[in-house]
């Protein structure tokens, strides 16, 4: 993939906009079968999917291949796939160390975190020798509008390249409503924003009734391991297609023989 406006924007500023990477239908199964986990309460699992002890009030939900095939159909989806191979850079594939649902209701918000200052080569923003050689890369996807009072992301553009940490981080200030130099990400239902994850982001609180409803996948080299410790299931892996399970476990356990 080359786009050079693309780069050009993703370098200067973190992040590009996919719109449309989700068609109206795929969306609609996917919101369905998210609504089957409602009942699922904190540092509960259901099948391989798990709910961490978040508050009641803000619903994480992990491992979200497993919630059927269309959900697998997001590993390499053509929207964003090439995009993410590009920015992550090199020839040796990719690992998703992360993929998980988010859902805030009124009053919520994510607090601001990430910025370039600490130079983590897990999150780090580089170019070399005409080459994007990112450490991860983000695509974060609305499942429903997001738009002004609905606790859109907010990020503070050229904070992938800052050598010093923004006051508000080291604050912990609890959404970007007022952080100097932030801006909204509006989105419609199926619109990505795709990110490094160095850029300083987080999100408006929503003063909406209603739910901020997004999907987060994290991709990075293939060397990566997952952030918590989820792994795919052995069922998960045998109906997974080769470029899609290569992904998700890129370096297979490697055992000995068995006895």
């Amino acid at each position: 993939m080359e786009n050079k406006s693309e780069d050009y924007y993703f370098d200067l500023r973190g992040y590009i906009r996919i719109e449309k990477a989700l068609d109206e239908l795929l969306l609609k199964k996917l919101n369905s079968k998210i609504n089957t986990y409602n009942e699922l309460m904190p540092g509960a699992w259901q099948g391989w999917v798990h709910r961490p002890n978040n508050p009641s009030d803000v619903i994480h939900l992990h491992n979200i291949f497993e919630m059927g095939i269309d959900f697998e159909s997001l590993i390499d989806h053509p929207s964003w796939i090439e995009r993410v191979k590009h920015y992550v850079g090199g020839d040796d594939g990719l690992f998703i160390d992360e993929s998980f649902i988010d859902i805030r209701g009124q009053g919520k918000a994510t607090r601001i975190h990430g910025g370039g200052h600490k130079r983590r080569i897990r999150t780090q923003f580089r170019y070399h020798n005409r080459e994007f050689r990112c450490g991860q890369i983000n695509v974060l996807i609305a499942l429903n509008d997001i738009g002004q009072g609905d606790g859109a992301t907010m990020v503070i553009p050229g904070s992938h390249k800052s050598n010093l940490q923004h006051p508000a981080i080291k604050n912990k200030v609890s959404s970007l409503d007022n952080v100097e130099g932030a801006i909204e990400l509006p989105l419609r239902a199926g619109d990505a924003a795709l990110f490094v994850d160095c850029l300083a982001h987080g999100s408006a609180r929503r003063i909406q009734p209603g739910q901020r409803r997004v999907l987060i996948i994290r991709y990075g080299p293939h060397w990566g391991n997952d952030r918590y410790g989820y792994c795919p299931s052995p069922k998960l892996l045998s109906r997974l297609t080769k470029k899609r399970r290569d992904i998700l476990q890129p370096l297979p356990p490697l055992t000995p023989p068995s006895e």
